[in-house]
């Protein structure tokens, strides 16, 4: 949105695509609203625009209490950005702030205090303080009408160093007390008889998840996204990579839960995300005609439970597993970009929404990415190195170890190269590191390489723009002649192409196009790369439209056709394959196994990953 006027015709049409990347305030009220609020639309003359939730509370607007503007998905915007902003936004989102102050946000970003405090207040009308005192406040409501904890213990756990700035802060911002927010929630009851039954931070409310699936337990929390969301993809791709011990998936397709550990700054936690429902499957519009406004739903949330050792982990546990199920992308905008693409267009109205996994934990997954091989590899790992949870649930036995733990001599190259570098610092891998840095600090370890590096800067680093990297002369010549646009006109969300790509199988699955190659059609890769097509064992050439990706085959045998599909020579736009059940993976070592490529593959449900 470029213009206010933009801005109030995004509010009168209550589009929820703009929810998160502005927010507007009346100030004859003195509220302020996300601007898909169902609320009547105010008058032009009294409405204001801020690029953030804390600029508006700094202007002395509280929060809309009907929509709620504090809980939107975060801007796409600073995943994008790779400047001193995003990076900071990033940071912010993590909790550091919190933790270490302004002082070691600006010491993590390599700027002076005044400087990210300029910067950050000219973009976003508000500092870092007043940023972070948004995210607390926050938590805080979240607590409050999800839990029965008393409000001492509360705002502690929050962030707030007081209750005196925890009492002010929630009668600014919400224009009420903590006991008239928490009343007002009507769980004061039921929370407290629930708390009593199953320990602290376990309660239902506003924000709950629907009381299905076996009796859930933990905080219940609601993870909103914007725009269409392709769940069964992202819980395919969790799934076939779960590590044992760390992480399991519970029921079938459709109605999964997605749990794993987390090892967190205070303590340790374990969360669930439960698979949304099916929603009725639209039309498919015609090839090629991407239409973002007729497309999927204007979005939606997952449901959530985070039961931790130390509450004051909550907003960093969220804010990661907001990263790791892509939760802030702009699926409009990627549509409106791929689209675009005469290869990626039809894929892109197949599968509206689809998303690209980052990272819950980014050391833990570059150990396993570099490590290869199936997951059992890297429970190995866990079992031998991981501190066991006190209490095992479930499949969840052990937090995955720290890189400080991988050092030894007796812990095999390249892990114990890249622990190293993770422990002392040489290399770090958080919300707001640069990441051109780390990729190539990431290169240049034994055993990893730029392809591996690549696709850790993809997921660990959260980075949309990964896999274009191919945007020279000779690729958008090879490109042309492929029937595609070509990594350059993917940008900023080269990743989503990416996926795209591996979901129909004219990619290998976790190969990222490279400098002078067409999408699929990649050169032999060197020490330390992902294998190539021609390089995977069983994959003697890329699979054609509608076969199976990754799927062994004796020498000479040929493409694999999908069944029921004759496969059609010389066609250069595939029928994309609908995901299928998810079967037993093949033993270690098995033909189809590439072992140094990372994590893959990561949607055929067949085969293994790291």
């Amino acid at each position: 949105m470029r213009d206010d006027e933009a801005r109030y015709e995004a509010v009168t049409s209550r589009d929820a695509r703009f929810d998160g990347e502005f927010f507007f305030a009346v100030v004859t009220t003195g509220i302020y609203c996300r601007p898909s609020c169902p609320a009547v639309t105010p008058k032009r003359v009294n409405v204001r625009f801020f690029p953030s939730a804390a600029a508006a509370q700094a202007a002395g607007f509280r929060a809309c209490r009907r929509c709620r503007p504090d809980a939107v998905p975060g801007s796409a915007e600073w995943n994008v950005r790779a400047d001193l902003v995003g990076r900071a936004m990033r940071l912010i989102g993590d909790g550091v702030v919190d933790r270490e102050g302004v002082g070691g946000l600006a010491r993590r970003l390599g700027y002076s205090p005044r400087q990210v405090q300029r910067q950050l207040t000219a973009e976003l009308g508000a500092g870092p303080v007043a940023l972070a005192r948004a995210r607390r406040a926050h938590t805080a409501r979240v607590l409050l009408q999800t839990t029965a904890l008393p409000v001492t213990e509360l705002a502690f756990a929050a962030g707030f160093a007081s209750i005196r700035q925890f009492n002010d802060t929630i009668r600014e911002i919400y224009a009420g007390t903590p006991s008239e927010l928490r009343a007002a929630a009507g769980n004061g009851g039921a929370a407290a008889r629930h708390t009593a039954a199953t320990g602290p931070g376990t309660a239902t409310g506003p924000e709950a998840a629907s009381a299905s699936r076996s009796a859930p337990t933990g905080i219940p929390l609601r993870l909103a996204y914007r725009g269409p969301y392709a769940a069964a993809e992202i819980f395919d791709f969790l799934q076939v990579r779960a590590v044992p011990g760390v992480e399991e998936t519970r029921g079938t397709r459709g109605g999964r839960t997605y749990r794993r550990t987390l090892r967190l700054t205070h303590g340790s936690g374990i969360a669930e995300v439960d698979e949304p429902a099916v929603p009725r499957r639209r039309r498919r519009p015609p090839a090629g005609l991407v239409c973002p406004a007729a497309r999927g739903t204007d979005g939606g949330w997952l449901e959530c439970r985070l039961r931790l050792t130390d509450l004051r982990d909550l907003s960093t546990a969220v804010q990661r597993l907001r990263r790791l199920f892509d939760l802030d992308a702009d699926p409009y905008a990627v549509a409106e970009r791929l689209g675009a693409d005469p290869l990626l267009g039809p894929l892109v109205a197949e599968r509206p929404g689809l998303r690209s996994p980052g990272a819950a934990d980014p050391e833990e997954l570059a150990v396993r990415t570099v490590l290869g091989g199936p997951p059992e590899r890297a429970a190995a790992l866990v079992r031998t190195y991981g501190k066991p949870l006190d209490t095992p649930d479930g499949g969840l036995t052990h937090l995955f170890p720290a890189p400080g733990e991988l050092t030894g001599a007796e812990v095999a190259e390249p892990v114990r190269s890249l622990c190293t570098a993770l422990a002392d610092g040489a290399l770090t891998l958080d919300a707001g590191t640069d990441r051109s840095t780390a990729e190539r600090a990431l290169a240049a370890l034994p055993g990893v390489g730029p392809r591996i590096a690549a696709y850790l800067r993809m997921r660990a680093l959260g980075d949309p723009d990964v896999g274009t990297a191919a945007a020279d002369a000779d690729a958008d010549a090879d490109a042309e002649r492929a029937g595609t646009a070509g990594p350059a006109a993917w940008r900023p969300w080269g990743a989503y192409a990416v996926h795209h790509l591996w979901r129909a199988g004219l990619l290998p699955t976790g190969v990222v196009p490279w400098p002078g190659e067409v999408p699929g059609l990649g050169k032999a890769a060197g020490p330390g790369e992902i294998p190539g097509p021609g390089e995977i064992p069983g994959l003697s050439e890329l699979p054609g439209p509608g076969e199976v990706p990754g799927s062994c085959q004796p020498p000479g045998s040929g493409r694999i056709p999908r069944p029921g599909q004759p496969p059609e020579p010389g066609r250069q736009m595939p029928t994309p394959r609908e995901p299928t059940e998810p079967t037993e993976p093949t033993e270690p070592g098995e033909p189809g196994e590439s072992p140094s490529a990372p994590e893959s593959p990561p949607y055929v449900l067949a085969g293994r990953a790291g």
